[in-house]
């Protein structure tokens, strides 16, 4: 598109969302936002996809910069790539889901006959063993519906006891000799999240932490919380804007993920280690987006650290 078309012309009339549900006021947000994967007329041209990003100037609140990123050929058989392996990876657990959920019942039958001579002292780990059998028999039904467009569903929750059962969990198991240390800011709000999912998210982020700090001398793995001001993304029901105030990051003191990787991360069948199968953190994206929130990536070169983000919506009472 010419420049001479772009200067002096209102953004939203010569750069044209083509689903009319979404709300042309996004060009003027006071906030930062960014959408993607979105049809975009640029004037009489077709519809082309690509990933818009805006921020408004700190300087003068009536200017906007506005990044576009067009979706290229290769990007998007990439993406159709990934697609269809999600398709398979998910296509394979439901197959697998009905022998997985056989034994479950059999070991929560065990754990309740154990609970009841168990003493004071281990009591707590048969009841740990039954809420555990209950939350992966929940999350298999999940997947078994894994490629429909089921919404999850979510409602306001409060983030501190899931966090600290994903820990438990996470100590009293593949964790067990490794520090993690609670970061937590006491201030949050309710965040709108399916727990099952979030206990499930933060599972997977912090065995991948877990296992990245395998063999690193004074191993940290942290979980912090914070208020987020000023992000926000599209709406997944495609009206308005979410804001996403609630931010949980999980810290370690890896070595990191290699560059090469690191911009296809949360695509399935994508891994470092010589025998990880690539659909941890590629669930991990899925259920953060059905929850209408974002995971990111960040490695801090100069700190020695790598973060996964998780960027949560504040919950609304129905």
């Amino acid at each position: 598109m010419a420049r001479s078309a772009l200067v002096g012309s209102v953004v939203g009339r010569v750069l044209r969302i083509a689903d009319p549900r979404m709300d042309t006021a996004i060009w003027m947000t006071d906030k930062p936002l960014s959408a993607y994967d979105i049809q975009v007329h640029a004037g009489r041209n077709e519809a082309v996809e690509m990933d818009i990003l805006i921020h408004p100037l700190l300087e003068d609140e009536r200017w906007r910069i506005v990044a576009l990123h067009v979706h290229g050929q290769t990007q998007s058989l990439g993406m159709r790539r990934a697609s269809m392996g999600a398709r398979s990876a998910t296509g394979a657990a439901a197959m697998l889901a009905h022998e997985i959920k056989n034994p479950l019942s059999g070991i929560r039958g065990a754990a309740q006959l154990l609970e009841g001579d168990a003493g004071e002292s281990t009591r707590p780990l048969t009841k740990l063993i039954i809420d555990e059998v209950d939350r992966i028999a929940a999350l298999i039904d999940r997947m078994q519906s894994f490629t429909s467009n089921q919404p999850l569903e979510c409602r306001p929750e409060n983030i501190y006891p899931l966090l600290d059962r994903a820990v438990e969990i996470a100590s009293a198991g593949f964790a067990r000799g490794c520090e993690i240390t609670r970061t937590y800011d006491p201030s949050l709000p309710f965040a709108q999240i399916n727990g099952d999912a979030f206990v499930q998210i933060m599972l997977n982020l912090v065995k991948n932490a877990v296992e990245a700090v395998d063999g690193v001398e004074d191993a940290t793995v942290q979980v912090a919380t914070a208020y987020r001001h000023g992000l926000s993304v599209l709406s997944t029901k495609g009206k308005g804007t979410s804001p996403l105030q609630i931010e949980i990051q999980v810290i370690d003191n890896g070595p990191g993920v290699p560059e090469n990787i690191r911009d296809v991360l949360f695509n399935p069948f994508i891994s470092n280690k010589r025998s990880g199968q690539g659909l941890g953190l590629a669930l991990v994206d899925k259920l953060v987006r059905d929850m209408n929130g974002l995971v990111q990536y960040e490695r801090d070169q100069a700190a020695g650290r790598s973060i996964f983000r998780l960027l949560l919506p504040m919950g609304v009472q129905s």
